[in-house]
């Protein structure tokens, strides 16, 4: 997931964590019931459509915009999936950036 996450951030640098997760969710290849489910969350992610699909702005996100149901649950769950791929994106970068300075230190 956190490669996916590299990739959409690499192409679309101007999206915000949150846009970067909906693009991820919003390609993500249905399984199961329709929608968010249990089992399969919204979907199996799919690297190739999130790089090279249109997908509508956050904003127009049912799940987005809507505060009754299950919407608002799917909402909160967002919320949740936005603060671990944020994590996960902190991670990377920390990561990078030690790589960098072993380079670096080992050129010296």
């Amino acid at each position: 997931m956190s490669g996916v996450v590299a990739l959409v951030r690499a192409k679309y640098p101007e999206l915000s964590a949150a846009e970067v997760i909906h693009r991820i969710e919003a390609t993500a290849d249905d399984r199961g019931a329709p929608g968010r489910d249990d089992r399969y969350g919204w979907g199996i992610v799919n690297p190739l459509r999130a790089l090279t699909e249109d997908v509508p702005p956050l904003s127009a996100s049912p799940t987005a915009t809507s505060s009754s149901g299950s919407a608002a649950r799917g909402h909160g769950l967002r919320r949740n999936t936005v603060l671990v791929v944020g994590g996960l994106i902190g991670i990377v970068l920390i990561a990078a950036a030690g790589v960098t300075v072993a380079i670096a230190v080992r050129r010296a």
